[in-house]
This record gives structure tokens, sequence and C-alpha cells, in this order.
């Protein structure tokens, strides 16, 4: 398992990299926001730089304390490309649409992370176990005891990966239309909110009637969150 220091200051180091230049307001590099949105997004995607051409993958990810980790096939080519590779990784959810008075102001409300580290092969047999428990915990907590164990060849087909965070911004916006200068031009302008949650499951064809959903996947897709 990655090493779990603590983190030396509240906020991730401010670089010509990482600056927020475009409505820099919004933006923070504090910790706190940049876990809180990577913790919140079951998606991210990875960029890379491969023989000189650009790549973006998406993928499902996991934060422990200062490290992100994803995983995939060991047979991707962009995983086996990205070892000891810089990558830049990102999350982004839409809260809602922001519609305005004017074409021009139309907007999104949102928020995003995006970190930079460089990215490492988990190949300690130990950690790449601890890692692929935790992802499917870190979604469905109490899930992993209940599967069938994975086999070694299933293991060798996958490959993880986990960054360690080196720096980060985050990056906000949730507000109403910035036009009130507007007001009194007659069209409806506000915030149409977008909410992302779990809906009704679906069993699995084959399965037997004495197999009932467990409460804890119930109690997951009662509380309206996606992770």
């Amino acid at each position: 398992m990655a090493d779990q220091y603590p983190p030396p200051t509240e906020d991730y180091p401010t670089t010509e990299r990482s600056r927020v230049r475009r409505s820099p307001k919004r933006g923070t590099h504090g910790r706190a926001d940049v876990h809180a949105i990577l913790d919140a997004s079951p998606l991210c995607h990875v960029g890379y730089v491969i023989n000189g051409a650009p790549y973006v993958t998406p993928t499902l990810h996991w934060r422990e304390g200062e490290y992100v980790y994803w995983h995939g096939s060991s047979a991707s080519r962009f995983l086996r490309a990205a070892e000891d590779m810089p990558v830049c990784l990102t999350c982004s959810i839409m809260d809602g649409y922001v519609l305005a008075r004017s074409a021009f102001n139309h907007s999104v409300n949102y928020r995003s992370a995006m970190v930079f580290g460089t990215a490492r092969l988990v190949d300690d047999p130990d950690e790449k176990n601890h890692a692929l428990r935790q992802l499917i915990e870190d979604l469905f907590p109490g899930r992993w005891d209940n599967l069938r164990p994975m086999t070694a060849q299933e293991v060798k087909a996958t490959s993880v990966l986990r960054m360690k965070i080196d720096e980060a911004t985050a990056k906000v916006r949730n507000a109403p239309p910035g036009d009130i200068d507007e007001a009194d031009y007659p069209v409806w302008a506000g915030v149409l909110p977008i909410r992302s949650h779990l809906a009704s499951a679906e069993t699995a064809p084959g399965m037997p009637d004495n197999i009932e959903l467990p409460q804890a996947l119930a109690d997951l897709i009662a509380s309206g969150r996606i992770r």
C-alpha cells in the first residue's frame, strides 16, 4: 500500500501549469476541495502523450490519501506506455445548466479537478490485491468479501496504476445567471439542476430466486449518491 504521509500544507503548490487563469475566483488549490471532487466523481479521464501524440482515456478511479489509482487491462498499450510517464488526470461533474437572458451568458454549474503526477505501475502482489479490493469497496462498501475470489489469471490480466498528486487545481461554479442587470428583459432565466443517482437494480439473468438484493446495495440506491 502506498505510504500515507500527512500532507505538508493545506494547499497544493501553485505553478504555471496548475495556475487558474480563466475566472480565477472559481479556482482553488486546496487539498480538501480537490479531494472532495475526486471522491465524488465516479469517472476520470487520464491524459498522456505517447510517441508524440496525445491520448485521453476514461476509467474508474479511486483515491487513498495523496494517491489516485486507476486500472485496466494488462494488454492495454495505454497502460503499458503510461508507466513512469507524467500524466494529467481530470474529473468533472455537471450540476446544472445556467440559462441567461442572452445566449452569450449561458453557462453551466460544475465541479472539476485537474491533478498532475507521474504514473507508476503497482506490481507488488499485496499492494495490487489491496488496490483491487479498494476499487470495489470504494464504490460498493462491504461487497468484496462476498464475491468469488479473483483467479491468478484475472489478477495477471489486470493492471493497476497509481499517481502521487504533485500539483492540483479545483474549479467550481455554483451560481445563478450573472446577468442581473438584464432582469427586465422578458425571457425566463435561471438554473436547470442536473442530478445523477442510481436507479432501481436490474437483476442479472439466471439469478436464483433465493438471492435477494443485499441491504447494503439497497441502502446505496436509496442514498441518492453515485459514489
